[in-house]
């Protein structure tokens, strides 16, 4: 068989066919990202007084922005509108639609990853409740339309297998099978599926086609399925008997949003692979935003949770561009979704290791900033945490940073920390930094001398001020 792989992107705005997606045909993928514990510093602080009436808190984040047709413009306003109305509604019972999982795709399959008359089924653990569900599906990295032959969308049981008769036949356009053109991207019809917080959806596509490959995302972390190539059809296979094949990557899926009733909004991890989760566990959901998740969950906040994280990620274009850039996929993992209420922007790092200068990276922020803020979402900045001289893991050394590059994250720090046009900062580089040299990761939160490991992703997500979301501790 051609499957090799044993080792995604915006979301859905209305129910119509096939759609361009703003900037996302251009990047590759990416690789590439000593702290003090979380009691003596606070990541997050909540929003004070500031200029003009608007709440303040130091933090920063932003970047440069695509060329959007009238037509992107519109679909956007669309998604912002309901995004809106989520925050209003939500608490009077209202049904809206809210995004409750995401993976930003972030460049081609491996030449010698193809798939050919076969089934995958890709795995999504829903953050949010509802009664309908839908799902987007991309070929933004495609060369070639993609046909996908049947999709259908249901309950996790374990494995590849399903929960007997949560399986629903997915259409789109009320068709059984859909051609994605290259660079474009589809959303489902809504199916009623009854679907809780943390209950994982399986999502399984029928490819008819000879030696196709995908888009992707790398660092899933998550376990997905696929049959041989020659078996065909089966999507709506619940014993999952002939899904043998495992990939850690992400395929074509990128966004599921639910219909909710209870769901008072989503929050977006914007960043790099500190956010994807560089050094975490597998499907173990122990990324710093799963544990922001789970105690805002506790909390009964009701709000979801979407990992918009590409490794190497960068804030503008700086070569070598490994991924696009978020003043680029901005647009595509982020505003596009619906029922978004904050975002949490954590970028910048992968700036300043390909030299690009303090100011060049403010810029980019405050761009992103002020996109956000145009659509009346709340924006939540963070600082860049430290880097160790040297890496360690295998991790090339240039990758490292010394004084130079140290003052140049300070500099984007510091502008953070006295930004007034942020709704909050979450303070990552306190929260983290080694408190005998800050310019190092703290060593028991420190994986690798760029990324925090499991007791520090936990760390940073257990920092964070809950009011920031306007939720008790």
């Amino acid at each position: 068989m051609n499957i090799t792989a044993t080792g995604s992107e915006r979301s859905p705005v209305s129910d119509d066919a096939a759609r361009p997606l703003p900037s996302a045909k251009d990047g590759g993928d990416g690789w590439h990202e000593r702290g003090r514990p979380p009691a003596a510093h606070g990541a997050a602080r909540r929003p004070r007084s500031g200029a003009q009436g608007s709440p303040r808190v130091a933090g920063g984040g932003l970047g440069r922005s695509p060329k959007l047709t009238m037509k992107q413009r519109v679909l956007v306003g669309i998604v912002v509108q309901a995004a809106l109305a989520v925050g209003l509604a939500a608490d009077a019972g209202a049904q809206q639609w809210v995004a409750s999982w995401g993976s930003s795709l972030q460049g081609p399959a491996p030449e010698d990853w193809t798939i050919s008359s076969a089934s995958i089924r890709l795995i999504a653990r829903s953050t949010i409740a509802g009664d309908r569900v839908r799902v987007r599906l991309e070929n933004t990295f495609g060369e070639q339309p993609l046909s996908i032959g049947a999709a259908a969308v249901g309950l996790r049981n374990n494995g590849p297998t399903l929960v007997i008769g949560s399986s629903r036949v997915l259409r789109f356009g009320g068709a059984a099978a859909v051609t994605v053109p290259a660079g474009e991207y589809v959303v489902s019809d809504p199916v009623d599926l009854a679907v809780q917080a943390e209950q994982e959806l399986a999502v399984s596509l029928y490819i008819p086609g000879a030696d196709v490959r995908s888009s992707i995302h790398r660092n899933a972390l998550t376990t997905s399925y696929l049959t041989d190539s020659g078996v065909g059809d089966r999507t709506t296979d619940a014993a999952g008997d002939a899904f043998t094949a495992t990939t850690p990557w992400m395929h074509w899926l990128s966004a599921v949003e639910v219909h909710s009733s209870t769901a008072r909004g989503a929050v977006v991890a914007f960043g790099d692979s500190i956010t994807d989760g560089s050094c975490a566990t597998p499907d173990g959901h122990d990324r710093w935003e799963d544990v922001l998740y789970a105690r805002l969950a506790a909390a009964g906040a009701r709000l979801g949770m979407i990992n918009a994280g590409i490794g190497g990620n960068t804030v503008i274009r700086v070569p070598p561009v490994g991924s696009v850039p978020g003043v680029e996929r901005l647009d595509r993992d982020v505003l596009s979704l619906a029922g978004i209420t904050h975002v949490i922007i954590f970028l910048g790092t992968n700036d300043l290791r390909r030299e690009a200068t303090a100011e060049q990276v403010i810029a980019g922020l405050e761009e992103i900033v002020g996109r956000i803020k145009a659509q009346g979402l709340k924006v939540i900045g963070t600082t860049i945490i430290p880097r160790n001289p040297k890496p360690r893991g295998g991790l090339p050394p240039e990758l490292g940073f010394g004084p130079e590059r140290n003052a140049r994250r300070h500099a984007i720090n510091e502008w953070a920390r006295n930004n007034m046009e942020l709704d909050a900062l979450i303070d990552f580089d306190a929260v983290t930094q080694d408190p005998d040299d800050p310019d190092f990761i703290y060593p028991p939160y420190d994986c690798d001398g760029i990324h925090p490991n499991v007791f520090g992703y936990a760390a940073m997500g257990r920092a964070i001020d809950l009011g920031v979301f306007g939720e008790s501790q």
